[in-house]
């Protein structure tokens, strides 16, 4: 009889901390989803002020401002911000354009927190043998800089 309250209890609390745990990943892809929503319109601010004051860069600006950022696929926005980035670069940055960068770089970092805490929990042994992460795709990092 103790045996069968044990292993009632230990499954309880199994399933309780598997309900709890699926529902915080939920609340970080919500929060990652959010940051990557904030970055993209930090990022296509930031073109929208390079094409308006810097002409000789507007085409990459351009560019860069036509592909979305989606889960599964940074990997070609990364490529275009670190091209505009570089091409930024050696210019005198009027003010505008300085508080843009300082707003990418917020959401930059914003962004990058929200999936480190996302993978963190993720890539754990247990969420991942439970898979409690479901069929969300694992976040990927953004780095733009060169």
């Amino acid at each position: 009889m103790v045996v069968w309250i044990l292993l009632a209890v230990a499954l309880t609390a199994l399933v309780l901390w598997a309900y709890f745990t699926a529902q915080r990943l939920n609340r970080l892809h919500i929060r990652t989803d959010a940051a990557l929503a904030a970055l993209q319109a930090t990022l296509d601010r930031r073109a929208a002020v390079v094409a308006a004051l810097l002409p000789e860069v507007r085409a990459l600006a351009g560019a860069a401002e036509e592909v979305p950022l989606v889960h599964g696929g940074v990997d070609r926005r990364m490529a275009l911000e670190r091209d505009l980035s570089q091409a930024l670069a050696p210019l005198e940055l009027p003010p505008q354009l300085i508080d843009a960068e300082v707003r990418v770089q917020l959401a930059h970092r914003f962004y990058n927190d929200a999936v480190a805490d996302t993978r963190a929990l993720r890539l754990r042994p247990l969420v991942r043998t439970f898979r409690l992460g479901g069929t969300a795709p694992l976040p990927e990092f953004f780095e733009y800089r060169a």
